[in-house]
């Protein structure tokens, strides 16, 4: 094991200096927020400290949740930064127009538009930010622009604008909006504008916008190209290690009874069990604030004819879903470490029970608590000064206020000790569980601690630096480590069940480990490409997450393997369900995180695809696909270990298990794949502007592709409810082991 471990070390260690390294230049090369923005006649557009007064306004109406900002966010209102700069460039266009030649723009003849297109990309791209005064200078054109956008936007956000499912009053008070403007006009600035002594902007000329000339970089196609051969370069490496690699796994001597058959369930172990029927609840809960948003994408303003939206607006059924999803995968991945614990050891450390029992109580403090403060403050009832505490950070995925995210940590980390305490007496033995007990210690350390980078985005930080720490937790917290943990726990299961020896498994893990991070870790750059980042974040991000994709495209092996494993033993089809949505993992990291994520990875790809619906085809595959599927099957191996005797009800789960991953495969080939398609080919036709914009959104053939996601939302939901319909059978028949 000593050359898997020392491979393992150098990918951690190596990764997280080039991570930091690459951070550091973000800090240092983020599109700088000026303290005031005037013209050149002496009018103050944006006054002192607007801007950063404007992120914090943003934040506390939903922020992403809203729309998006440099294409990170929600899909149904447009992006604010493509909005804003397409409407700007517009105004300028027609006022130079009318002033020189006394019509529209769109009336001038092919050689005076050119003229005037240069003369516009000439003056928008012009860095004229001072370092030393923290001042931006404009043309006075530009200072009558944002006047008309404001206009635009007070009202959109004062009275309401149903095509992008905002509600009436969303921001009403006239120096919020002011300064919510100016917000977005600096992230609007920052795409549009070059940086120092360069020829792009600090988006790598992101959005896609004709009108000033911005097109993809040399930059972006060059490491496209790169990390398709880096791919192609990787896949063939992989088969040729599958090719080489000894044939292990299978036992020769399956045991002829469940091992399991006799087990005792401890007291903390049998606390888990209002862990899972909570992760149940809250995927019921997650999965009705999926059908409100989707409904709001065709009825912005209600719910078949209900005013629903005046009290769950689009941006809190938003949070609440995207949220509940991570809050009841986790939870249930949660459990089941602190019900294999005691399992690996075979010893029940005084006071366990006592302290599943409380940690279940501060995560219910926090999910309830962060789901209230969000709607509190979208619905404008916290004070101002309690909005970034308890109400909405306005960050996708980590919404909740700052002192939830701490609660949060806290409890990971209590979680962390617990799961210390109920192996620590498995690894004092050092025997062949050592190597993955010890792999399965550090994802739960690396669990408990890097949700900790959230705490690193403050009230006034740069969006640059934000987005930096905000993907260290949803690429690395969930995407990361979780799968390390992941790979570690069905590990174990299968040679708990000796199915696969422990010295195999153990082998295995820290292997999957180190191929997975050797990618994983700098491919969280990936989501960074025209994030206000410099240009290595490109280089870096594609490079690597081309790596990603090379495991996945071999997890056929291991779907196979699983199977195998299900049919070792008539005994062993008592774990068929849990086996079979292990193998349903396998088949969506193949499609959802590996086919659907590459789709949108390689960066001249990404530069048209952006905040599309091509991004929630790849996150409803990959995010309920991969990590939900496993959080199922982890929840029904260990109701199965609690009494492998009591007969299950093998119809109502058959129907949960095709049930969801039917509708899933549905709900993303009938619908968010031909939108997101479709979308796509407006952003290269016609600009991103304009692939985001109701003007195409709400067209008959949108509309009918949205409504089309019932189909697959149906029998989704069917399977939802199965699932939930076979696990309360099993509780009134009873746990009795």
């Amino acid at each position: 094991m000593k050359k898997y471990w020392l491979g393992f070390s150098a990918v951690i260690v190596l990764s997280f200096i080039v991570l930091g390294w690459v951070g550091v230049r973000i800090y240092q090369q983020a599109p700088p927020i000026a303290e005031m923005v005037v013209s050149t006649d002496g009018t103050v557009m944006i006054s002192l400290g607007d801007i950063a007064a404007g992120q914090n306004v943003w934040q506390a109406m939903g922020g992403m949740e809203v729309g998006s900002i440099w294409g990170h966010g929600s899909y149904v209102a447009p992006d604010w930064t493509a909005d804003w700069l397409h409407r700007e460039l517009v105004f300028i266009l027609n006022d130079w127009s009318h002033t020189s030649f006394g019509k529209s723009y769109d009336a001038l003849n092919g050689e005076l538009q050119a003229q005037l297109r240069s003369r516009l990309e000439l003056m928008i791209k012009s860095n004229t930010y001072n370092p030393d005064t923290k001042q931006i200078t404009v043309d006075p054109v530009r200072a009558r622009a944002f006047e008309a956008n404001l206009k635009h936007y007070t009202e959109v956000f004062s009275n309401g604008n149903e095509d992008y499912a905002i509600q009436k009053n969303t921001i009403s008070d006239p120096t919020k909006l002011r300064q919510f403007a100016a917000f977005i006009f600096w992230s609007s600035w920052a795409a549009s504008t070059n940086r120092p002594d360069d020829n792009i902007t600090y988006t790598s000329n992101w959005p896609h916008e004709e009108l000033i000339g911005n097109r993809p970089t040399g930059d972006a196609v060059v490491w496209t190209g790169v990390s398709i051969i880096v791919l192609l370069a990787g896949i063939g490496g992989m088969a040729w290690f599958f090719a080489s690699r000894k044939e292990e796994g299978m036992l020769g001597d399956v045991p002829a009874l469940d091992p399991l058959l006799n087990a005792i369930s401890t007291p903390s172990q049998r606390a888990t069990l209002k862990y899972f029927w909570t992760v149940l609840g809250l995927l019921l809960l997650q999965m009705a604030m999926g059908i409100v948003c989707a409904h709001y994408g065709v009825e912005g303003d209600g719910f078949y004819g209900i005013p629903l939206a005046d009290y769950l607006p689009y941006s809190v059924a938003r949070t609440w879903h995207t949220q509940l999803g991570i809050f009841w995968i986790a939870t249930a991945w949660l459990a089941a470490g602190l019900f294999i614990g005691p399992a690996v050891s075979g010893v029940e450390p005084k006071f366990q029970r006592l302290g599943v029992n409380v940690l279940f109580g501060a995560l219910l403090v926090v999910v309830l608590g962060s789901m209230a403060g969000e709607w509190m403050s979208i619905m404008h009832y916290l004070p101002d000064n309690m909005l970034f505490y308890f109400g909405h950070s306005g960050y996708e995925y980590i919404d909740l206020g700052k002192f939830f995210q701490i609660a949060l940590l806290i409890g990971l980390v209590l979680w962390f000790v617990l799961m210390y305490r109920s192996i620590r007496p498995a690894l004092q033995r050092k025997d062949e569980q050592k190597p993955i007990l010890t792999l399965f210690l550090i994802s739960s350390g690396a669990i408990a601690s890097f949700y900790g980078a959230a705490l690193m985005v403050g009230h006034h930080t740069n969006l640059a630096v934000a987005e930096y720490w905000r993907w260290w937790v949803v690429h690395l917290w969930v995407e990361g480590f979780f799968e390390v943990f992941a790979t570690v726990v069905i590990a174990f299961l299968f040679a708990r069940l000796k199915l696969i020896s422990v010295k195999t498994a153990g082998e295995s893990t820290v292997l999957s480990a180190t191929i997975f991070l050797s990618g994983g870790i700098i491919g969280t750059l990936h989501h960074l490409y025209f994030s206000g980042t410099p240009t290595i974040v490109l280089a870096l991000g594609s490079v690597f997450s081309a790596l990603e994709v090379v495991p996945l495209v071999f997890v056929g092996y291991e779907a196979w393997e699983n199977i195998k494993l299900s049919r070792a033993k008539e005994w062993v089809q008592n774990y068929k369900w849990p086996i079979y949505f292990f193998v349903a993992v396998a088949f969506w990291n193949l499609v959802g995180a590996g086919l659907f994520g590459f789709m949108i990875n390689p960066p001249v790809a990404l530069y048209y695809m952006q905040g599309l619906n091509t991004t929630p085809v790849h996150g409803h595959a990959a995010l309920f696909g991969v990590y939900g599927m496993l959080g199922i099957g982890l929840l029904l191996f260990c109701l199965r270990a609690m009494n492998p005797s009591l007969n299950w009800d093998n119809k109502t789960i058959r129907f949960a298990f095709w049930g969801m991953n039917i509708g899933l495969m549905a709900m993303v080939v009938l619908s968010l794949l031909p939108v997101g398609l479709m979308q796509t080919w407006a952003s290269v036709e016609y600009g991103y502007w304009y692939a985001r914009s109701s003007e195409f959104l709400q067209t008959d053939l949108m509309t009918t592709l949205r409504w089309m996601r019932a189909f697959g939302d149906t029998i989704f939901a069917a399977g939802i409810v199965a699932l939930i319909l076979f696990v309360a059978q099993l509780s009134v028949r009873g746990f009795k082991k």
